[in-house]
């Protein structure tokens, strides 16, 4: 047991019939328990306001109106039919909303705008998609492989797992990027550092690597030692520095853009919203001189254009609306999945659970750890690790400490003990945590023996 992580329940790796294919889009749509869902990529990153109310509209017409933001910052449409998905293409098509499509390549949202980024990584993503779509024969990739090319801004993908990662970084004669493999930034292996000439190139030779094992390769099945050697073609090369994971950023406040502009973060609660509440929202937002909304990960949005009075006057209909607005907020940091009734596999209902956690554990979510909430031992909210993982179980609810939702897990409790067992949580970290030391330290601390055992308490 280190001082940075907290005692492992199982190290064993998910079981295969736990992996997720394809992400469901318009043109494959994923058929969930409350009908079928569709997940959208806008093409350049953001809509206008009125784009993003034509979209919520059609949430409501041809699905059930409700609409998510995934982790990664993705929009989720819920409840659609099989003769109703149609309808969903036609109006956003018309509404000229662009979604893209091939490869996921993901920017921060605030590329471009970001006052901290060292720089505007768009440019470099438009032209990977254009490379790629150039290809002639095209590659056959995984169907979920994604890249991510972040400029090193404030508000960054640090925590996003990719297959493929470049980070610009500040060298002696400018800008260059760093390209590592797997993970997050925390856990991805360096491979390279690259000038901005040979980012597309070495690039297409990695993902041509990928093509070449097969249509389920991906990032973490590459040896990065020795594709960096076959990168550098014999030159020696600089040394490649250690990829840090920056402290995340939480979408939900004010933040402060490029030219002192304010950019106003609002979250959705437990990662969804109604289309009613988005659409009030937005067209108050809109009046008040928001001229474009980016989906970022985390469950939220950011709205450019205003200035800050009517920053703070959106802020406060947001948080009316039930949105949420403050990094302190303890909703920031829960992450759940659709749960029971919107998914067949769960078998929790993840928000109640959620809300009852704010209510009986708030010790838990001080910011110093995150707490996933997963119906099924799948966890498509959070694939990586957190410190406390849910699962529902047959039997009631399953604990894991410092793990997926798809390793064995430490404690038990039935379905009518949840709350009790929760607040059996808090009170461990209150009764026990130091003078200025974080729920996280606190748990760490103690162990996941005792972890379990204030789970199962009766």
């Amino acid at each position: 047991m280190t001082s940075c992580a907290m005692p492992r329940s199982d190290g064993a790796a998910p079981d295969a019939a736990l992996r997720r294919g394809a992400c469901p889009s318009l043109a494959k749509p994923m058929q969930t328990g409350d009908g079928l869902l569709v997940r959208l990529r806008p093409a350049t990153g953001g809509m206008t306001p009125g784009e993003l109310r034509a979209l919520a509209a059609a949430a409501e017409r041809f699905g059930n109106g409700i609409l998510e933001v995934t982790a990664r910052g993705n929009l989720q449409i819920r409840g659609l039919t099989a003769a109703t998905v149609a309808g969903l293409a036609s109006a956003i098509s018309e509404a000229g909303i662009a979604i893209a499509e091939g490869v996921a390549i993901e920017t921060p949202p605030l590329a471009g705008v970001d006052a901290d980024e060292i720089v505007d990584p768009r440019p470099l993503a438009r032209a990977l998609r254009e490379a790629i779509a150039a290809l002639d024969p095209p590659f056959t990739l995984a169907p979920k492989l994604s890249i991510i090319i972040d400029g090193g801004g404030r508000v960054h993908l640090d925590d996003i797992v990719a297959d493929l990662r470049l980070k610009a970084v500040k060298a002696d004669d400018g800008v260059a990027w760093l390209l590592s493999l797997g993970g997050t930034a925390r856990t991805a292996r360096s491979v390279a550092l690259l000038d901005a000439r040979e980012t597309i190139p070495s690039l297409l030779a990695v993902l041509g690597r990928l093509a070449a094992i097969g249509d389920s390769a991906r990032g973490r099945d590459l040896d990065a030692e020795a594709l960096g050697n076959e990168l550098a073609g014999g030159e020696r090369r600089p040394a490649r520095p250690i990829l840090r994971a920056e402290p995340t950023i939480s979408a939900a406040g004010m933040h402060m853009a490029a030219g002192g502009a304010t950019v106003l973060g609002i979250g959705f609660a437990f990662a969804q919203t109604d289309a009613a509440s988005l659409t009030a929202f937005l067209r108050k937002a809109e009046e008040l001189g928001a001229t474009e909304i980016r989906p970022a990960p985390g469950h939220g949005l950011f709205v450019l254009g205003l200035d800050r009075e009517a920053a703070a006057t959106a802020q406060r209909l947001a948080s009316s609306l039930g949105f949420r607005i403050a990094p302190d907020d303890p909703r920031n940091h829960i992450a759940t999945c659709a749960g029971t009734g919107a998914c067949a596999s769960a078998l929790m209902e993840t928000k109640v659970v959620a809300r009852l956690m704010v209510e009986a554990a708030p010790e838990l979510l001080d910011g110093s750890m995150s707490v996933h909430l997963s119906g099924c031992p799948k966890g498509c909210a959070r694939p990586s690790s957190s410190e406390l993982t849910l699962v529902g179980a047959p039997s009631g609810y399953a604990l894991v400490v410092n793990g997926t939702a798809s390793v064995a897990p430490s404690a038990y409790t039935d379905a009518n003990g949840i709350k009790t067992a929760l607040a059996h949580l808090g009170a461990l970290v209150r009764q026990n945590k130091d003078a200025g030391e974080s729920a996280r330290s606190c748990l760490t601390r103690l162990g996941a023996a005792r972890i379990a055992a204030a789970f199962e308490q009766g």
